[in-house]
């Protein structure tokens, strides 16, 4: 997952790979402890991942998943097992894989339990980790206080975000409302242009509107960019599902987004179903729309 503004340290962001994807913060710690000789070498690992084939990357995940689990603990050992876990979730490498990374996660906050930033809010380790339980459905054993907190916390967001409600004008200038789609099956996704995780699922994106928008399936999505950088993006890549822009963010915090690509599934009576903490394949978007009874 990708975001613009990136702070140093508390989430799902890498220590050294701020190039990488993050999907949660936190500006609770404002310095990164120092990273030994092979930590490094596992995060330069990480930052190449992108790069490689999925089927390679979802083996090269697993692996490293395993080196960070067999490190001493260190005062930086949770923010690497975090470095990969921003990563481990754009797509689908697999759920044993993403279950060992997860696992890692847990681990390193067992060994070293991070600080809560606040008495009102988990530290976001915790809430990394409760994204995955929560919405990647992986297991843990990890009894932590926070991560209990943690785990209120996206409850309590999830039931803000099935009262949500919004208009917003797309690109061609037909206007749309949420809670007017009723009857439909409506996919809220938030994205952007220099995203690359997004560019990576708009072409299936495309694929299921194709297949479904005959279905009473409606794509919503939504940018925070302005109409001329845009509309030469989706004409070249020939996208055309609904794209409406957002340039004050409002909708952004009406569904506390905080990394794109993030997506929201409702159902025909309007009930928030599924909904992703980052990018997608067709395989796992075909999931999230079947909680919703299309298939």
């Amino acid at each position: 997952m990708t975001m613009k503004t990136i702070f140093i340290a508390g989430g799902m962001c890498a220590v050294l790979s701020l190039l990488a994807a993050c999907q949660q913060h936190s500006p609770e710690q404002t310095k990164e402890p120092a990273l030994t000789d092979v930590e490094k070498a596992i995060v330069k690992e990480i930052e190449g991942l992108r790069a490689l084939p999925d089927d390679v990357r979802a083996q090269t995940t697993r692996q490293l998943a395993l080196q960070i689990r067999q490190l001493p603990v260190s005062p930086s050992k949770v923010t690497v097992a975090l470095d990969l876990a921003s990563l481990s979730t754009e797509g689908d490498f697999g759920r044993d894989t993403l279950q060992e990374v997860t696992t890692t996660l847990a681990s390193a906050l067992r060994e070293r339990p991070v600080p809560a930033g606040s008495a009102a809010e988990a530290a976001s380790p915790y809430v990394a980790l409760a994204q995955l339980v929560r919405y990647e459905h992986m297991q843990t054993s990890l009894d932590d206080p926070q991560l209990a907190k943690a785990t209120a916390q996206l409850v309590a967001a999830d039931a803000e975000r099935q009262k949500a409600d919004f208009t917003l004008t797309d690109l061609s200038g037909k206007k749309w409302n949420l809670k007017s789609l009723r009857g439909k099956v409506v996919l809220v996704n938030f994205w952007a242009t220099w995203c690359p995780p997004c560019r990576k699922e708009m072409p299936d994106l495309q694929s299921l509107y194709n297949r479904f928008k005959d279905q009473g399936f409606v794509i919503l999505a939504i940018s925070d960019e302005e109409a001329s950088k845009v509309k030469p993006f989706l004409a070249e890549g020939h996208f055309t599902y609904p794209v409406m822009l957002d340039p004050g963010e409002e909708v952004n915090k009406l569904f506390q987004v905080v990394g794109i690509p993030k997506s929201f599934v409702y159902d025909r009576e309007g009930k928030l179903v599924a909904q992703s903490i980052d990018m997608r394949t067709e395989r796992q978007f075909l999931e999230m729309l079947a909680a919703a009874g299309l298939k």
